[in-house]
């Protein structure tokens, strides 16, 4: 018999759902999520043009009704490389904020039921790591590795899942001096089932919001990355190469380097909205958590 029925259940899907939608910052986040998950699905048949295809003819050419967004240094729709340019963000660090907090999780979960040395240990070792200024760890890795969205998964992965390891094992710490849990013990359960039967389902409220939280923050890493020139290559479109690119044409083409300003920030506010309603539905603390 498990015993993590002594405390406050967790609010099913549904549940969860309405209670999101309840709060004026849940629903704008949800809906603006919303719109950018469709729309990077449905955005190979709503671009009215071809977003590689450069035309000479129509360099830097303001809004208009053949454009809407205007047009770039080379002539390409600027609309058509909005709407395409978070696919590869939004396909590649979603992947990165699940493996992330998975293997962080797991890590965090294991140190909290050994504790000891092993805890004081690791909590050194995961200082010691996040010391390490995340921007040149990672240009390390994909300068010697190179770009590919398998290297930026595990990349992003791994760093953001450090930070993940101390707030997960903090959220375990404070549900394993709970007496169900000693219970458990003296009931002779391995740490293996203590973690399953009775951690975990206590903890998987502050996993949630750590997708949440890592998601949004891998989204500006991936961006400045790409930025950097060290993100996607041309001419595939890239919120973050887009802004690098048309940046010196700012005094005169402001709308090239500001509609993918506008869709980046869009998507960020987005996961930040849904992050803190989740939050406050789940009754976590976000300031505990680690960059």
């Amino acid at each position: 018999m498990s015993f993590t029925s002594l405390l406050p259940a967790r609010p099913a899907c549904p549940v969860l759902l309405t209670r999101l939608t309840s709060t004026r910052a849940g629903q704008i986040g949800l809906l603006l999520l919303a719109m950018h998950l469709l729309v990077m699905l449905l955005a190979p048949w709503l671009i009215p043009y071809d977003f590689a295809a450069s035309d000479s003819l129509a360099i830097l050419q303001p809004p208009s009704a053949v454009h809407w967004f205007g047009t770039d240094q080379m002539g390409r729709d600027v609309l058509s490389r909005t709407l395409m340019g978070g696919r590869e963000a939004m396909i590649t660090t979603f992947p990165a904020a699940l493996l992330a907090v998975a293997w962080g999780s797991l890590a965090g979960l294991f140190i909290a039921i050994r504790g000891g040395l092993i805890e004081e240990w690791a909590l050194r070792l995961v200082d010691a790591l996040l010391s390490i200024p995340w921007l040149l760890f990672m240009l390390l890795i994909i300068s010697l590795a190179g770009p590919g969205p398998l290297v930026f998964i595990v990349t992003l992965g791994f760093f953001y899942g450090i930070a993940v390891i101390r707030v997960v094992l903090t959220a375990a710490k404070e549900v394993i001096c709970r007496d169900f849990v000693t219970a458990a013990r003296l009931r002779g359960d391995s740490h293996f089932t203590l973690l399953w039967r009775e951690v975990t389902p206590n903890v998987i409220d502050v996993i949630l919001v750590e997708i949440a939280m890592r998601w949004s923050w891998m989204l500006l890493a991936f961006s400045s990355l790409s930025f950097l020139g060290f993100g996607v290559s041309p001419p595939t479109p890239d919120w973050g190469l887009m802004i690098a690119d048309s940046r010196g044409f700012m005094s005169i083409a402001p709308w090239a380097v500001l509609a993918p300003i506008v869709a980046l920030s869009s998507l960020i506010i987005a996961i930040n909205l849904t992050s803190d309603a989740l939050a406050k539905t789940l009754g976590i603390d976000k300031s505990s958590a680690i960059h």
